[in-house]
Parts: C-alpha cells; sequence; structure tokens
C-alpha cells in the first residue's frame, strides 16, 4: 500500500511532464498533485473514520493503554523499532524520492526518463513485497532484517556510484530495481515486526511514535541532505 501510493504519486508526475510544458508546469502545474492530495487527505478521514476498532474494551481500558507511562514500560522495543525505522527510512527515500532527483541531477538523465525509469521500478517494487514476505515466512523475520542490514550496508555506496556514471535508462532500471530488492527484505516485513514488538495497549502508540519520529529524521532529511551535500561539492560523503 505504501508503494502503490508512491507510485500514484508518481504517474500524476508521469501524466503532468507528459500533457503540458516546462512553462506551464513552472507557471501553475506544480499545483495540481497538492490540488489531488488535498482531495485524498479527505477520502482518507473519511476511510480512518469508518475503520472498525480491532482492540477488546478490556484492552482499551487499561490503566497503561495509550499511555507515555505504559509505552516506558517497552523501552526496548521503542528503541528497536527507531532504529529499524531509521535506516530502512534512510535507504527507502533514497532509492525511491530521491533517486529521481539522483538521476537527473548527477547521472544528467532527461526528467522524463527519470520519471518513466523510476515509474516502471516502482511498480516492480511493488510486485516483489508479496515474494520477499513469503520468503521472510520460510526463513524467518531475524534472518531477513538481517539480509536487509547486510546487504544495505555493502550495496549503498557502489550502487549509488553505479548510477552516477549510468548513460542507459535500462541499466538504471536495473540498478534501482537491484536496490530496492534489497530494501524489500525490510519494507515487505516492516510493519508486521514492529506491531508484533508490542502489546496491544501500547501498540498503535509505540508503533506509531517511534516510527513517525525516525522516518522525520532520517528519512524526511534524506533528499535535503543529499542535495545539500552536492551543493556543498561533497556529493559522495551522502
Amino acid at each position: 500500500t505504501l508503494i502503490g501510493g508512491q507510485l500514484c504519486a508518481l504517474l500524476v508526475l508521469v501524466v503532468l511532464q507528459q500533457t503540458l510544458s516546462t512553462e506551464e508546469l513552472k507557471a501553475w502545474g506544480w499545483r495540481v498533485p497538492f490540488v489531488i492530495g488535498a482531495l485524498a487527505a479527505l477520502i482518507a478521514l473519511y476511510l480512518r473514520k469508518s475503520l472498525d476498532e480491532t482492540t477488546t474494551a478490556e484492552t482499551r481500558h487499561r490503566k497503561e493503554a495509550g499511555t507515555l507511562r505504559g509505552l516506558w514500560v517497552h523501552k526496548g522495543a521503542f528503541m528497536t523499532v527507531l532504529g529499524f525505522t531509521a535506516g530502512g527510512s534512510l535507504i527507502f527515500y533514497t532509492f525511491t524520492t530521491y533517486m529521481q532527483k539522483y538521476l537527473v541531477n548527477t547521472a544528467g538523465m532527461h526528467a522524463k526518463t527519470a520519471s518513466n525509469v523510476m515509474t516502471a521500478a516502482l511498480f516492480v517494487y511493488m510486485v516483489m513485497q508479496p515474494a520477499f514476505g513469503a520468503l521472510s515466512d520460510r526463513i524467518g523475520r531475524r534472518r531477513s532484517m538481517l539480509f536487509f542490514g547486510f546487504f544495505a550496508t555493502i550495496g549503498t555506496v557502489p550502487l549509488l556510484h553505479a548510477l552516477k556514471d549510468v548513460t542507459s535508462p535500462y541499466a538504471a532500471f536495473g540498478l534501482v530495481v537491484l536496490a530496492l530488492a534489497i530494501v524489500s527484505f525490510y519494507t515487505s516485513i516492516s510493519g508486521l515486526i514492529k506491531a508484533e514488538m508490542f502489546p496491544p495497549e501500547v501498540r498503535a502508540l509505540g508503533v506509531g511514535l517511534s516510527y513517525a519520529v525516525a522516518n522525520a529524521i532520517f528519512g524526511g532529511s534524506a533528499e535535503y541532505v543529499a542535495l545539500w551535500l552536492k551543493q556543498a561539492g561533497s556529493e559522495s560523503t551522502f
């Protein structure tokens, strides 16, 4: 669902790039995704309000339910989810949202070509999730996370350096898909392993707060930090 949402957002960009000129995009076309996002937010609000609560009344009425005091008892799990999300969000946003700018600014690819490459790559990435989830059922969640950590650590720098010098959009597509396959060891099970670390009475708070903090700091800043280092003449530091 997360990747499907990103794919839909990227498709909006592709359609705008194909139908509007560069001047029109800069003048008013950039506002269109924000209008669509505002309407989608209202739909999301309606859907969220119509969802049934899955916890029991007994769980919800416990004194520590949904409180920071109750969450503090599980501070080890909270810090673990912070760590999972910090690493996972950083590499996820690097190879999804930032990658399109990287292909344009660093590899010298045309913006429309980069959008098409990322649209195709995100579609493959979305389709890979059930397969990697099924793999984790066979090899275990712990081993999937170890594979993610190992391959992400040794693979990120070589992949980004290879993408920097890529000239063929097909080669770029293959390299991005390879990177996203590594990320899939994490994204296919991330929601599950985080939820399983907390009891029902603090599960939403435990997962939601730790995810939001780590995602904002490490995921949300990834593109900004990468572009700032590039402007400072030290892109490879990222």
